[in-house]
């Protein structure tokens, strides 16, 4: 009597299949991050929109948002822009231009931090202290929070940038770089977002 086997078929044994599912795993992370903003998003919403605050949420002397924060913003986006350009080159084979891109990223990237660092020296020179109100609270938890996961970035994002100095990407090969341009494009979404959240508090 013949004895019938059965084959095992690991669903992961090829490149693309490994491909397809880390990317899924990426972008169960992204959602991750994205609902932590948007549950912060919303904290800052529901005190912001309360009527029976004993203080007024915004405090005397606070003339809107730094400036700074509109030149900060087009660093994140020009960022962003140049990460995208980062994948696009690797996915032509291109690595020089790769890392040339990666390299603008990461300088775009430092650009944003430092023009965020001068927003709240801005606030600060105005006496909008962390304690002192809560729209001060929530300034700086908000930006502090995305400036967090924006510093966090700096690991994978010198990571692939030491590895497109290398050429260790290619059109088959662009898993590092993908991840990471997915982070950054999270990030400059969720700051737009958060941007836009503290602008309308200052008008509401």
């Amino acid at each position: 009597m013949a004895i019938k086997t059965q084959t095992f078929i690991d669903p992961f044994a090829g490149t693309q299949q490994r491909f397809a599912a880390t990317v899924l795993g990426m972008w169960i992370f992204l959602v991750v991050v994205a609902m932590l903003f948007l549950g912060a998003i919303m904290g800052y919403l529901v005190v912001r929109l309360n009527p029976n605050l004993e203080a007024p949420f915004i405090p005397e002397g606070a003339t809107g948002l730094p400036v700074s924060l509109v030149f900060s913003t087009i660093a994140l986006m020009a960022s962003s822009f140049s990460m995208h350009q980062a994948t696009r080159h690797v996915r032509q084979g291109r690595s020089q231009e790769a890392h040339k891109s990666m390299t603008i990223t990461m300088l775009l990237a430092c650009a944003f931090l430092v023009l965020q660092i001068f927003a709240w020296v801005t606030l600060w020179r105005q006496n909008i202290h962390f304690g002192n109100s809560l729209y001060a609270w929530s300034f700086y938890v908000l930006t502090g929070l995305h400036a967090l996961h924006v510093l966090a970035g700096f690991v994978p994002l010198i990571r692939v940038w030491r590895k497109t100095a290398r050429g260790a990407y290619s059109k088959q090969h662009p898993e590092g770089i993908v991840y990471c341009e997915m982070y950054w494009h999270l990030l400059g979404a969720i700051w737009l977002a958060l941007y836009f959240t503290l602008w309308l508090g200052m008008r509401t």
